[in-house]
């Protein structure tokens, strides 16, 4: 396998600008399977950027503007591992309180988030799958992470301007 089919890259193509990021194939294949599966169908054109705390993460996949949650597939094994740190502009699974129950959405870390990392198996130990990483862009990460938040219905931490995610595409 050459290192481009070994770690597919997307861009990400927001109203804030493109971000490019690798994907770990190699160390977390079903998760990268499964992006690349929503990419593939087009799934994330014109969803938002829903979830945004500064000094945090960035969080989008699964809800249009008007904070419409779209319908997305059944949920994934989580793959996160001690070797897969939740690090600066690295790209990981959302999930509930349930250990399996990513699906579409995912974040990237503004910052080292270590305490999302994989640390046991019990609920509450075994964080959150990253499964690759920014390699282009991150300004635009920072700048999103950035932008004015507040309470929208029963959500926290919404843009009050929405940013978009135009699309994603696998890169060439």
């Amino acid at each position: 396998m050459t290192p481009a089919q070994a770690n597919p890259a997307v861009v990400i193509e927001t109203s804030a600008g493109a971000i490019k990021a690798e994907l770990w194939a190699g160390k977390a294949p079903q998760t990268v399977a499964n992006f690349l599966d929503y990419v593939d169908r087009t799934f994330y054109d014109g969803l938002v950027f829903h979830r945004v705390i500064a000094g945090f993460m960035i969080q989008g996949g699964g809800f249009t503007p008007d904070m419409e949650q779209k319908p997305a597939g059944k949920p994934i094994r989580n793959e996160a591992a001690a070797e897969l740190a939740n690090a600066r502009g690295t790209l990981a699974m959302a999930r509930t309180s349930q250990i399996h129950s990513a699906t579409s959405q995912f974040f990237i870390n503004l910052v080292d988030n270590d305490f999302l990392d994989h640390a046991d198996d019990s609920p509450r130990g075994f964080g959150y799958c990253a499964f690759g990483k920014v390699v282009e862009g991150m300004d635009v990460v920072d700048a999103i992470g950035k932008v004015k938040t507040a309470r929208s219905g029963h959500f926290d931490d919404v843009p009050v301007q929405a940013v978009l995610i135009k699309t994603i595409r696998r890169a060439e």
